[in-house]
C-alpha cells in the first residue's frame, strides 16, 4: 500500500513539472540542429557495477530458487547439441552413448555437481562466456548455425539465448566451480563467489575429462535442502524430463547377499572328531552355512524415461502409447475420453497433446479462477510453465496436455512468455 502510495505521488510529481515545462520542451530537435549536437558530441559506454548488477541478476531476475537446476540442465543439453551438431556436419558417425549428463550431490561436502559430455569450453571460453555477463556462447553459435539452415532459421534449436541463466546457481550457492575440458584445449578450472571477481587456471589434475563440463555449486547453508536425492529428482523430473540425452542422478541401492559363515570348532569338540568317520555321501549332502549382508551400491539412476510423444508424428503413435504417456505425464491412472494431437507447421510452429479426462478434478469449481495448472508449456522440450493461461478459454480448465514451441518469445528469465501475436495466432488454432 504505501509503495502503491510513493509511486503514485511520484508520477504526479514528475507530470508537473513536465506541464510546467512543456513550452520549452516540446520544440523538436531539427536535422540541423542533430547533425551540430553529433558532430560536438563525445561517445561514452555505459558503465555498470558488477557487484550491483549480479545481485539484481541473483535476487530480482528469478522468482523460484529451484531454476538452477533447469538452467544448468539447459546449458548442459546444449553443449551436448552443439558438439553432435559439429559431428554430423562433419560427417562423422554419432555415438549417441556418449552423450549424458550426471547429477550428484554430496551432503557432507555441501556440492551439487552437473556433469555433461557435450562441446566444453576452453580458456577463452570460460573468460568471454561465463566472465561477462549476458555474454552467450550459445547466441553465437546459433547464429554461425543459421549458413547451415533454411528460410533463415538456424540448423539447430538452442534455448540459452541471454547468456544469465548459468548465474542463477547463485541463488543456492556461494560459491561455483567449473571444470571444463575442449577438444582444442586443455582442462581448465573456472572459480567465483558472485563477488566482482572470477579466476581461471590449469587444471592441475591433467585432462580428466574427456570431453564436456562440470559445474560443482558449493551450497548455501540455507539451501541444505537442495542436497537430497528425492528433491533433486523431483526438480530434474519437473523441468527436464524430456530433453533428448539421459539424465542420470547418482544413487545408492541397497542389496542383500548370502555370504558363508565361518563356524569356530572348540580344541576339545575337534579332537573328538578327529576319530569320527564321516561317510561320503554325507559329505556331500552337507551345507556351508550362510547368513544375509546388506551392503550399498552406488548406481546413476536414469529419470527422464518418458519420451516427448508430441513430437512424432500421430500416424506411428499407437494407442496404448498415449495411453501410456497421458498416465505418465497426468499421473491420472482413470484414463481419457478423447484427445487431440496437434502439429502446426511453418511460419508458425508449435505441438500440442490435448486429453479430456473421464472424470474432472474435484476442485474444478472452485478454482474456476485460477491459473490453470493442466495445461504445461515447453519450449524445446524444456518446462517453462505449468500455469499456461492464455491458449484455451477458462470454460475449457479440465483439459489437460502439453504444448511445446520452437517460436514463443521468452522472457529473460525464462519463466514467461513475452506477449507476442504468435499467442494468440496458438490459441485461435486450438479452439
Amino acid at each position: 500500500m504505501r509503495t502503491g502510495v510513493l509511486l503514485f505521488l511520484f508520477l504526479a510529481f514528475v507530470a508537473f513539472f513536465a506541464r510546467a515545462d512543456e513550452t520549452e520542451t516540446t520544440e523538436a530537435i531539427s536535422e540541423e540542429l542533430q547533425e551540430k549536437i553529433t558532430k560536438n558530441a563525445a561517445t561514452f559506454q555505459f558503465q555498470a557495477e558488477v557487484n550491483r548488477l549480479m545481485d539484481i541478476i541473483i535476487r530480482s531476475l528469478y522468482k523460484d530458487r529451484d531454476i538452477f537446476i533447469r538452467e544448468l540442465i539447459s546449458n548442459a543439453a546444449d553443449a551436448i547439441d552443439k558438439t553432435r551438431y559439429q559431428t554430423l556436419a562433419a560427417g562423422i558417425p554419432v555415438d549417441e552413448s556418449e552423450y549424458n549428463i550426471h547429477v550428484k550431490f554430496d551432503k557432507e561436502a555441501r556440492t551439487i555437481t552437473v556433469t555433461d559430455t557435450g562441446i566444453g569450453m576452453t580458456k577463452d571460453d570460460l573468460i568471454k562466456n561465463l566472465g561477462i555477463v549476458a555474454k552467450s556462447g550459445t547466441t553465437e553459435f546459433v547464429e554461425a548455425a543459421l549458413k547451415g539452415g533454411k528460410d533463415g532459421k538456424p540448423a539447430i534449436n538452442l534455448i540459452g539465448q541471454f547468456g544469465v541463466g548459468f548465474y542463477s546457481v547463485y541463488l543456492v550457492a556461494d560459491k561455483v566451480t567449473v571444470i571444463s575440458k575442449h577438444s582444442d584445449d586443455d582442462q581448465h578450472v573456472w572459480q567465483s563467489a558472485a563477488d566482482g571477481h572470477f579466476t581461471v587456471a590449469k587444471d592441475p589434475r591433467g585432462n580428466t575429462l574427456k570431453r564436456g563440463t562440470s559445474v560443482i555449486l558449493h551450497v548455501k547453508e540455507d539451501a541444505t535442502e537442495f542436497l537430497d536425492e528425492e528433491a533433486l529428482s523431483k526438480l530434474i523430473t519437473r523441468y527436464s524430463q524430456f530433453i533428448a540425452y539421459p539424465i542420470s542422478i547418482y544413487s545408492k541401492k541397497t542389496v542383500t547377499e548370502e555370504v558363508p559363515v565361518e563356524e569356530e570348532t572348540p580344541e576339545k569338540e575337534k579332537e573328538e572328531g578327529e576319530d569320527l568317520q564321516v561317510s561320503e555321501d554325507e559329505d556331500e549332502t552337507a551345507k556351508p552355512k550362510t547368513k544375509s549382508v546388506s551392503r550399498e551400491v552406488p548406481e546413476w539412476k536414469v529419470l527422464n524415461t518418458a519420451k516427448p510423444l508430441w513430437t512424432r508424428n500421430p500416424k506411428d503413435i499407437s494407442e496404448e502409447e498415449y495411453t501410456e504417456f497421458y498416465k505418465s505425464f497426468t499421473k491420472d491412472t482413470n484414463g481419457y475420453l478423447t484427445k487431440i494431437h496437434f502439429n502446426a507447421e511453418g511460419e508458425l510452429s508449435f505441438r500440442s497433446i490435448l486429453y479430456v479426462p473421464k472424470t474432472a478434478d474435484y476442485s474444478l469449481y472452485d478454482k474456476y479462477y485460477d491459473k490453470s495448472q493442466n495445461l504445461k508449456l515447453f519450449v524445446r522440450k524444456v518446462l517453462i510453465s505449468d500455469e499456461f493461461d492464455d491458449f484455451l478459454p477458462r470454460y475449457l480448465n479440465f483439459v489437460k496436455g502439453v504444448v511445446d514451441s520452437d517460436d514463443l518469445p521468452l522472457n529473460v528469465n525464462r519463466e514467461t512468455l513475452a506477449q507476442n501475436k504468435v499467442l494468440k495466432v496458438m490459441a485461435k488454432k486450438n479452439y
